[in-house]
Parts: structure tokens; C-alpha cells; sequence
């Protein structure tokens, strides 16, 4: 099951009749605004990310810890997508590169971590993953 799919379950789970409501400050005015799973989704595939973090030069435990502060301020301020750089390993030991490979695993352990996936070429290809925060 990809990140697809398990975000997808989850929205069903917590989501009655596939419409969730949101509420988001413009202006200092709260504005009620519903929408169906569905076009969420693909808003938020389309939309560039609210936060970046930048890992290179960091090691294992100071990227993951890194990571660890990044995502909670992102939950805690509302965020919906952020991207995390950590370069394509190339000068790394391992194949994928060992920030690559802490951004997997720690988002594969956030519970408020939906999908994720790689940016288009132009834009950093695989060498930064985008992620959509779980509501």
C-alpha cells in the first residue's frame, strides 16, 4: 500500500460523506470553505509547499531530530504541504544517500505524515520530497 492509498483510507475513516470542512484565516476573517476529498487531494498536488527544510551538511541524528522539530512546527502552525531538500546522495556510501534515506524513514514513522512523493526534475527531482500533513 503506497502513501497514496493509505491517505486516502485514513480521509475516509475520519471524513463523513467524503466532505470535510476547513476553516482558514485571509485578512484576519475566518471563511468556512468545503470541498470533497477528492479536489483536496489534488489541490494540495498541485499547491507549492508552505515550509522547506534544508538538510545537507546535517548527519543522521541531527537531520532526523531536524525533521523531528520541522514537522511539529508545520502541524502546529496548520501547514499542509512541506518539502524536505536532502540532496540525491551522490557523495554518499549508500545508494540512495543517507539523508534520502532518514527523510523516508522518518516520515514513514510521522503519524501525521499523508503522501509524499518526488518533485519534477526542474524542480530538485529526488533530491527533495514533498509532503502532505495529515489534518
Amino acid at each position: 500500500m503506497n502513501f497514496g492509498d493509505i491517505l486516502d483510507k485514513w480521509e475516509k475513516q475520519t471524513h463523513k460523506n467524503g466532505v470535510c470542512e476547513k476553516s482558514f484565516n485571509k485578512d484576519d476573517h475566518v471563511h468556512p470553505v468545503k470541498y470533497t476529498l477528492i479536489e483536496r487531494r489534488n489541490r494540495l498536488l498541485r499547491k507549492k509547499p508552505d515550509a522547506v527544510i534544508d538538510l545537507h551538511g546535517l548527519n543522521g541524528g541531527e537531520a532526523w531530530s531536524a525533521l523531528q522539530t520541522f514537522f511539529d512546527s508545520c502541524r502546529w502552525k496548520g501547514l499542509e504541504k512541506v518539502l524536505i531538500i536532502h540532496g540525491k546522495g551522490n557523495s554518499s556510501m549508500e545508494s540512495d544517500g543517507v539523508l534520502r534515506v532518514i527523510s523516508r524513514r522518518f516520515i514513514e514513522s510521522c503519524s501525521f505524515a499523508g503522501e509524499s512523493g518526488y518533485n519534477q526534475s526542474r524542480e530538485g527531482g529526488n533530491g527533495a520530497t514533498w509532503v502532505i500533513l495529515k489534518n
